[in-house]
C-alpha cells in the first residue's frame, strides 16, 4: 500500500523527476528548478493536480546531487554488484539512488532508515512493486550502513552488511 506523500515526500519525487529531466533533456539546474517551482509543484498540469512540496527541501536535494555527484557516484557504485556498474542502471533508478545517497551524506537531520523507506516509496511510484524496489532498498541500505554505522548498531542485519 502506498502512503500519501507528505511535502518532503513530494519534494523527493519531484527531485527525481527533475534530475531525470536534466539527464535526458540536458536542462540546467536553474531551468529545471524554475520550471518545477513555477509550473509543477502544487499546480495543475494536463488535468493532474500536483501536490504541494517542501520547495526548500526540493532545491536542497537537487542542488546537492548536482554539486556532489562526483562524490556520490563512487559511493553508490561500491554498493552495486561488480557486474552492474552505475552507468548500466536505468536513468530514473540512477536519479533515485543519487538523491538517496545525497540525503545520507548531506542531510544528517533525516535518519538513514527514513531515507531508505522514502526512496523505496519513490521507486514504487515509478516502478510498482518490481525488482527496482529491492535494488533501491539494498543499495541505500548498504550505503547507509557504511556512511552512518552508528545508526545501525545492534540492527538485526549485522554490522558488516
Amino acid at each position: 500500500m502506498i502512503r500519501p506523500a507528505n511535502q518532503r515526500g513530494v519534494a523527493r519525487l519531484a527531485a527525481v523527476q527533475a534530475l531525470y529531466q536534466m539527464d535526458v533533456g540536458g536542462a540546467s539546474l536553474t531551468e529545471v528548478v524554475a520550471e518545477f517551482e513555477n509550473f509543477r509543484l502544487g499546480k495543475e498540469v494536463d488535468g493532474e493536480q500536483y501536490r504541494n512540496a517542501d520547495a526548500a527541501f526540493f532545491r536542497d536535494i537537487i542542488a546537492g546531487v548536482v554539486r556532489e555527484q562526483r562524490n556520490l557516484d563512487p559511493v553508490i557504485h561500491t554498493s552495486l554488484s561488480a557486474d552492474w556498474p552505475l552507468s548500466r542502471i536505468d536513468v530514473t533508478l540512477r536519479a533515485i539512488l543519487r538523491c538517496g545517497a545525497y540525503e545520507l551524506v548531506g542531510r544528517k537531520d533525516v535518519p538513514g532508515k527514513v531515507v531508505i523507506t522514502e526512496y523505496v516509496d519513490v521507486a514504487r511510484a515509478f516502478f510498482g512493486d518490481g525488482d527496482e524496489l529491492r535494488l533501491v532498498n539494498a543499495v541505500l541500505d548498504t550505503t547507509a550502513r557504511r556512511l552512518r554505522p552508528a545508526e545501525f548498531e545492534g540492527d538485526s542485519r549485522g554490522r558488516n552488511g
